[in-house]
């Protein structure tokens, strides 16, 4: 279903070289449907603890990130640095056809999976990490603060600061800390502090654990604790991994490279797949095909899976709500299920939070973005299955996007229809064993 209004995003050409990193990232806010609902202040901001939360943002992020979140320009040129970055951790990525899963399931269809697990850190995440870590190194900020859900964006974060001769600290979703301790040692390896939220740390996690609240820990949880340890701290700055737009630009090196690539292979996309948490790896995949989508309409499917314990797209609403559960950050309008949603225990991290991205918001709310939602058995199942034939563990937010992947083949092999389905493979899952084995 494609918006009533006419709508003409920009169009992205496919690099002339498939094999070269972009020269410029695509940023998705100029070419949406609608506009971006801005942020707002929660009613009597002014009177309580955290004052104007847009200010405190503004306050603890980095120039440069603030001046992107702005832009209205379709394409910002990514740093010679940067790009020097990028292509030293393997960018592009591959773009693999999956073969052995298609003879599997006997379909007509033609899969290609998008390689983002075979980077430096096993997932898309470093993207990002590196553009913000060679910002902070620029504006001469020496600590990066930030939250993390699954690990994956920590564990980024840690890489990049690293890299640039910068200190890190994390704040982990208590719940996926407890259960990856692979991870949380190769984070306090690359030299990051790490600490599972809700913590003892800072006046939002001491909050939460003296009220009995979100005791498990959440990406909102941890966000919240970041927030505060960086109004704390007025020489640290404030990083995040999701949500925001700056985000899903430095991503869209995934989309650009997936176009390229299938160009050089003479093939166009049917169905673009992507796991869906707060939306970053989706946007960045599906972003760069948004004229192709205006083009086409109903003739190319984009589709985010996300996880039924955490369902924002698919049962959540569209409205104003805070991205933490204590309040700390402004009010943005996005698919969500509430910030008091007690979020299960689940092994899927990286989709487990409560609300999604403005941008991504606004793809599903003129109806371009279709989306499903997988129970984490059924995932890992298809995390498996992929195993099993391809030879790779994918990581469980992955296992959705392939788990929609697998169900959109089975209807080819039942219709008869000969089509291009093409998945995100945000993450490697080589670190998620344990939720692996809770599900044989």
């Amino acid at each position: 279903m494609t918006p009533a209004a006419p709508w003409t995003p920009v169009p992205v050409p496919a690099a002339a070289d498939p094999r070269s990193v972009p020269s410029h990232w695509f940023n998705l806010v100029p070419s949406l449907p609608g506009a971006v609902p801005p942020p707002r202040e929660p009613e009597g901001a002014e009177q309580d603890d955290w004052g104007s939360r847009i200010a405190l943002q503004q306050r603890i992020r980095l120039d440069a990130v603030r001046a992107q979140d702005a832009a209205t320009e379709p394409f910002l040129e990514i740093p010679k640095r940067v790009r020097e970055e990028l292509a030293s951790i393997g960018r592009p990525t591959p773009l693999l056809r999956a073969r052995a899963l298609e003879r599997y399931l006997d379909t007509p269809a033609r899969i290609y999976l998008k390689r983002e697990d075979v980077l430096p850190t096993g997932s898309f995440k470093l993207n990002s990490a590196i553009a913000q870590a060679h910002y902070a190194a620029e504006q001469g900020v020496g600590t990066l603060v930030t939250e993390t859900g699954a690990g994956q964006w920590g564990h980024a974060v840690a890489w990049a600061a690293r890299r640039f001769g910068l200190k890190a600290v994390i704040y982990w979703a208590g719940v996926s800390a407890r259960q990856k301790p692979g991870r949380n040692a190769l984070i306090e390896m690359l030299g990051a502090e790490v600490y599972p939220s809700p913590s003892e740390q800072t006046p939002v996690g001491k909050a939460l654990l003296r009220d009995g609240r979100h005791l498990l820990g959440s990406l909102g949880t941890a966000i919240g604790e970041a927030i505060s340890h960086a109004a704390l701290h007025p020489e640290t700055r404030y990083i995040s991994g999701s949500n925001l737009a700056h985000v899903l630009i430095h991503q869209t090196v995934i989309g650009q490279e997936t176009k390229a690539q299938l160009a050089a292979l003479g093939e166009q996309p049917d169905a673009l797949i992507a796991c869906v948490g707060g939306g970053s790896n989706l946007g960045g995949f599906m972003g760069p095909f948004l004229a192709e989508k205006a083009e086409r309409g109903d003739g190319l499917l984009l589709l985010g899976a996300e996880s039924a314990s955490a369902p924002r797209l698919t049962r959540g609403t569209l409205r104003y709500d805070h991205a933490d559960p204590e309040g700390v950050t402004p009010l943005s309008k996005s698919y969500t299920l509430g910030r008091d949603y007690e979020l299960p225990e689940t092994h899927v991290g990286g989709l487990r939070q409560h609300s999604g991205s403005p941008l991504i918001g606004v793809l599903r709310g003129e109806g371009l973005l279709d989306a499903t939602a997988y129970e984490e058995a059924d995932a890992f199942e298809t995390g498996r299955l992929v195993l099993s034939t391809e030879g790779m563990l994918i990581a469980p937010e992955s296992c959705h996007a392939l788990r929609a992947a697998v169900d959109r083949a089975v209807l080819a092999r039942e219709t008869g229809r000969s089509e291009v389905i093409v998945a995100c493979v945000s993450g490697n899952g080589l670190l998620d064993l344990d939720g692996y084995l809770a599900h044989r």
